[in-house]
């Protein structure tokens, strides 16, 4: 329905007893409508979100909707946007959940975004890195009640005309995992497809991190302006979350630090136990990186940015006849250990043979609940701001952020015809480490697309001398991260300490010739430093895959 049939339906209409009178359409999705309203009681404007009428239909969602809308009443915070009351009334004679919202004068953080595009390519990091600490302060507090967001996007972020940031429409996606309306079904997921974690891709249970993977999707859009994966249709993109690996955000804006990069790294790590264990903690990041910036304008490469994900997922699943399904255009990812919400556990030491991956994602003791999305046009609509949809900017997404419904069955049927077909990823020869050595590509000449060293990014020595002491053992060490560092200045550190090494050579051009992408021991493990044995380090080679 256009939003002038909305209006015309519910304008100057009431609910409560006449309490909350409806007035002008601020957005309307598929799920959802908001209006801005006036509280005859306190006085005052408010928002007002109501359910449509095919939701209001089943009693089970009702009743689940106004539980849910209770729990996210008890969230108070700056950066959350309040809600007030709930509850359902008649409406042209079918019932009709509400909910009645704090009203936000401002505008969505999409809109500042494409004005910062216009300005300057991109969003400065400092701003960028400030919002994001904002939009992590409001999911602590939703995360230590349990509530998982499940829909962090530009288009659930508002910014008020005094700057403050303001997350909403939480609780929404929770009410749909129901299973008691006929819009959501098994196997299923309904959400924003650039958004979505893997592991909601799959159609796996979520938790508080799959809202961080989500948040970091974000922080790459805000500071490249563009997205770290998008396509032609939602099963491409939802195949990009689970097969393919971004690009280090520098790559696109050269003004970015080594720091930036690492820390968005950390946040789209497939493996959730690999991104940061809490809102808190990536939060704290956000802002340490953030007091390290210098203040400097955006440098846009020209032309630089991810290429068109889920380029494989058609010919994965259905290859031509008579021949093999196509290697994905991203490396497979390895299998990991379940673990419970904490600190990453390291996996286990690789087969010499490569073998299938396993894409069992972990069950976590908490927030468990099926994944469940929504966005602007789908379970929930937009925001309230005082602007229409249609004049919101889409920056980054060439078909916008619109929730889609994906069969998660199909996106786990191509990653496993991808990962069958992979095997010959990731290879290169192991060079044994000790004495030094050039850490030189073997090959004297280069494939399109290469990226070449970055000597800047180094590691301290002291961070292998001094390292960090185990909390849980005073005998014991936390092993440095010495990813996304040279190599040459990871030996360096590796041999002040006197601890022996292992390398393995790797076809990325994501980070560059002579850069560390993975470990093992994984950063951060508890180790005893005089019985170490060898680090593993996974070494790019510059050259594509």
């Amino acid at each position: 329905m256009s939003q002038d049939g909305a209006q015309d339906r519910y304008a100057g209409r009431a609910l409560a007893g006449g309490r909350y009178q409806l007035r002008d359409l601020l957005g309307e999705g598929g799920m959802a409508s908001v209006h801005l309203a006036y509280d005859a009681v306190l006085d005052r404007q408010v928002a007002v979100k109501t359910l449509h009428t095919e939701l209001g239909r089943e009693q089970a969602f009702r009743e689940r909707f106004r539980r849910e809308a209770q729990s996210v009443a008890k969230l108070t915070h700056t950066n959350i946007v309040s809600v007030f009351d709930t509850g359902e009334d008649e409406l042209q004679g079918l019932a009709t959940p509400y909910i009645v919202m704090e009203y936000v004068e401002g505008r969505p953080l999409g809109s500042v975004l494409e004005e910062d595009i216009r300005q300057y390519g991109a969003m400065p990091a400092d701003k960028a890195l400030k919002i994001t600490a904002d939009v992590l302060a409001a999911l602590e507090i939703s995360h230590e009640m349990g509530l998982v967001h499940r829909d962090i996007k530009p288009g659930n972020v508002m910014m008020t005309k005094r700057g403050v940031v303001k997350v909403m429409d939480f609780g929404i996606a929770r009410a749909m995992q129901s299973g008691v309306t006929s819009m959501t079904q098994t196997g299923m997921v309904v959400g924003t497809p650039q958004y979505l974690s893997p592991e909601q891709a799959l159609g796996r249970a979520v938790d508080a991190r799959s809202d961080l993977y989500s948040v970091g999707v974000m922080l790459f859009q805000l500071v490249t302006g563009r997205l770290p994966f998008d396509a032609d249709s939602p099963l491409a993109i939802a195949y990009a979350h689970v097969q393919e690996e971004p690009v280090a955000p520098s790559s696109i804006n050269r003004a970015l630090p080594p720091a930036v990069d690492a820390l968005v790294a950390r946040a789209l790590r497939k493996n959730p136990n690999e991104r940061f264990p809490s809102a808190e903690s990536m939060r704290d990041e956000c802002l340490r990186v953030a007091a390290s910036v210098q203040a400097a304008p955006p440098n846009i490469v020209p032309g630089a940015g991810p290429g068109q994900s889920g380029s494989g997922v058609g010919s994965a699943v259905f290859p031509p006849v008579g021949q093999a399904a196509p290697a994905p255009t991203g490396p497979v990812q390895t299998p990991y250990q379940p673990n419970s919400y904490g600190p990453p556990t390291p996996a286990p030491t690789p087969a010499p043979t490569p073998v299938p991956p396993s894409y069992g994602y972990p069950q976590q003791g908490g927030y468990q609940t099926p994944p469940v999305g929504y966005g602007p046009q789908g379970a929930a609509t937009p925001p309230p701001y005082a602007i229409s949809p249609q004049q919101a900017p889409r920056p980054g997404g060439r078909k916008g952020s619109r929730p889609v419904v994906i069969g998660s069955v199909a996106v786990a049927l191509v990653v496993i015809v991808g990962s069958v077909v992979a095997v010959t990823l990731r290879n290169g020869s192991d060079h044994k480490g000790g004495s030094g050595g050039s850490s030189a590509s073997a090959s004297a000449t280069h494939k399109a697309g290469y990226r070449g060293p970055d000597p800047s990014r180094r590691i301290d020595s002291e961070k292998c001398t001094d390292p960090d002491e185990s909390y849980d053992d005073e005998n014991k060490i936390e092993l440095p991260d010495f990813r996304y560092q040279d190599i040459d200045s990871v030996k360096e550190c590796l041999q002040a300490a006197g601890w022996d090494w292992k390398i393995k050579r790797v076809n990325e051009n994501t980070w560059g010739e002579n850069t560390v992408i993975e470990q093992f021991p994984s950063q951060g493990t508890d180790v005893d430093p005089d019985n170490l044995g060898k680090i593993e380090l996974s070494v790019s080679t510059g050259e594509p895959q």
